[in-house]
């Protein structure tokens, strides 16, 4: 993978890399990458930018249901919702 020569921090990162190497290929990124200043590893943006590329947008597939984590984070937090709210009508029964 060309990840070592490249800042990839995401997918969308990994899905522009993933593009310029059919686009471009191999070679090209690397000898792009040599010739962007500074010390590190370049962004995708600047080596896009170096080969007069602009940086594709691609869009996100939206998940049509939603994954077992996110149901047990939800569940979690309408418990915590649900005895906040009983301890809050306790609380003004109490001052009744």
């Amino acid at each position: 993978m060309m990840e070592y020569l490249v800042r990839v921090y995401n997918e969308r990162d990994r899905r522009t890399l993933e593009w310029l190497r059919r686009y471009v290929g191999d070679s090209a990124i690397a000898v792009t990458v040599e010739r962007c200043a500074g010390s590190g590893k370049p962004y995708l943006a600047a080596v896009c930018s170096h080969l007069g590329l602009k940086t594709p947008v691609f869009s996100v597939p939206h998940r049509q249901t939603p994954s077992p984590v996110a149901e047990e984070s939800l569940a979690a937090i309408r418990s915590i919702l649900a005895a906040r709210s009983v301890s809050m009508v306790s609380k003004l029964d109490a001052m009744r």
